[in-house]
């Protein structure tokens, strides 16, 4: 168990990641979301039909006008795709609640940079570390655009976990590298998480109040990185004022 819990992190990468291929995988074997009508027709020959689908149990069928029910998605695939819904859900929630445990874990060894002109440490923290969130909320932006096209409501959803997940870890490697001191690894982790959610909040706040949600604009890239230079920098201040203290 120890083992299982020292790999929460990876545990829950593969969780998200196995969940966006599934859910890809399922968006695929069901009728395009642009033309449905279109797709039953090639295959199935069912003109003018109604596309029914279901995302879980996965299923898709075409209903044609004389009432008779054509299956698009074969039973084969519909209890395989089932099953491993499932299995990735048990993943993904176990990694989840590991990765959630460890923000309460061990501290490890305190760090007291004694040694480290902090002065310069903050700017290069506030600095790269704005650079950096940039670069992710451009990658963001292209995997919440592709996960919607690609794999509907549940991978838009997995999208964002997956982002929350992905900028906490970040962060916390962030911070562990160029963030206040004295410091132990388990305050990296948590100011990590902090910052990560509390920016993707942000930039999602704002995408929200523009009106162009569910899907974030390029603009998304440069406000990552300022409200993550703006959070880390209280950060800073909350840290330094404690060692005043």
């Amino acid at each position: 168990m120890d083992w299982v819990r020292r790999r929460a992190g990876s545990l829950l990468g593969l969780g998200l990641i196995g969940g966006l291929v599934w859910a890809t995988v399922v968006t695929l074997s069901q009728p395009n979301w642009y033309d449905p009508g279109e797709d039953c027709a090639r295959k199935l020959g069912a003109v003018n039909a109604v596309p029914r689908t279901s995302w879980f149990p996965p299923s898709a069928s075409c209903m044609s006008d004389d009432g008779v029910a054509h299956q698009y998605m074969s039973t084969t695939r519909s209890v395989t795709l089932s099953i491993l819904g499932v299995l990735l859900l048990i993943i993904l929630v176990t990694g989840l609640i590991l990765t959630v445990r460890r923000l309460s874990g061990d501290p490890g060894p305190l760090r007291t940079g004694d040694d480290v002109d902090l002065k310069r440490r903050r700017r290069s923290h506030l600095t790269f570390g704005a650079l950096d969130l940039a670069v992710a909320f451009a990658l963001i932006t292209f995997l919440n655009a592709a996960a919607i096209v690609f794999g509907g409501l549940p991978g838009g959803v997995l999208a964002i976990l997956t982002s929350l997940v992905g900028l906490s870890a970040f962060g916390a490697v962030l911070d562990r590298h160029m963030g206040p001191l004295p410091s132990t690894a388990l305050d990296s982790r948590r100011r990590g998480t902090v910052a990560g959610v509390a920016t993707y909040g942000m930039v999602f706040a704002a995408t929200a109040v523009s009106g162009q949600l569910p899907f974030f604009r390029f603009w998304a890239v440069p406000a990552g990185g300022i409200a993550y230079a703006v959070i880390a920098g209280v950060q800073w201040s909350r840290a330094t004022s404690k060692v005043e203290v």
